[in-house]
């Protein structure tokens, strides 16, 4: 292998956390942000980029990519240098589930939303993923500029709510919003329809667009994207009580003090 060989152990059920186990000069890689707590032994450095590029420009154009998907430029390196086993954990930023994936047996590379990435071996390449259709560009939303991960060692992503994953026989289609697309194998065929119809455009409430997959391959969705919980919690924080009733709701504001 050309990535470090790392163990884990999950914790939790919705907020969840992932332990790693490094051996003496093993490393993990993770975004900013994300870690929890560290035997001591462990050594945190901050690099530019995911640490894998040589040269000050290649770095530089590393964190550049980077800057593109609105991750943060720089990434943290976890390296043990005690003489015996150490453990770092890093918990995901919202309540979902944490998904590991071999990436060795999983065609070296998985393609992956922008936001997704949590930790992964030293070593493995973390970059981003243009989709070449024009369609998909101007209209892919969420799924338009993606990440992806090579190499052949672990990475962690995680998800929004549940996880659901879908094994894609060759020319099987999967019609799906872009924000619960998590992850899918690099061999997935991906692109985007529209959903066609006035009525449906405006008053769906589901957006103009959605992705299509194909197979082969596998494909990881979330239930709840953070950008869709985010609007919620949004049009509950600046909107009226509508749930509650007309007369309910009014006096309920009234008992509120509003």
């Amino acid at each position: 292998m050309k990535n470090h060989e790392i163990d884990y152990k999950l914790y939790g059920e919705e907020m969840q956390c992932v332990e790693i186990e490094l051996d003496p000069q093993e490393a993990v890689i993770a975004e900013p942000g994300s870690f929890m707590m560290m035997n001591d032994g462990i050594q945190m450095q901050t690099l530019f980029g995911d640490g894998n590029d040589k040269g000050f420009m290649s770095k530089l154009f590393s964190a550049g990519k980077r800057l593109l998907t609105g991750e943060n430029l720089f990434m943290t390196v976890y390296t043990n240098n005690a003489s015996d086993k150490r453990r770092v954990t890093f918990a995901a930023p919202y309540s979902g589930k944490i998904i590991p994936l071999d990436l060795s047996i999983l065609g070296e590379k998985i393609i992956c939303q922008k936001d997704s990435f949590l930790c992964a071996a030293k070593g493995v390449a973390v970059g981003i993923e243009f989709q070449k259709k024009l369609g998909t560009g101007l209209f892919g939303g969420e799924g338009f500029i993606m990440q992806k991960l090579e190499g052949d060692g672990l990475a962690f992503v995680h998800s929004g709510g549940h996880v659901i994953e879908k094994e894609l026989q060759a020319g099987e289609i999967l019609k799906i919003d872009t924000g619960c697309i998590v992850a899918f194998t690099s061999n997935v065929n991906y692109d985007i329809q529209f959903v066609g119809g006035v009525k449906n455009t405006l008053f769906g409430g589901e957006g103009m667009f959605y992705a299509v997959l194909r197979g082969p391959g596998k494909v990881w969705i979330q239930t709840l994207p953070i950008s869709r919980l985010a609007s919620r919690i949004l049009s509950y924080g600046t909107g009226n009580r509508k749930e509650e009733g007309s007369i309910l709701g009014g006096l309920g504001n009234l008992l509120d003090g509003d």
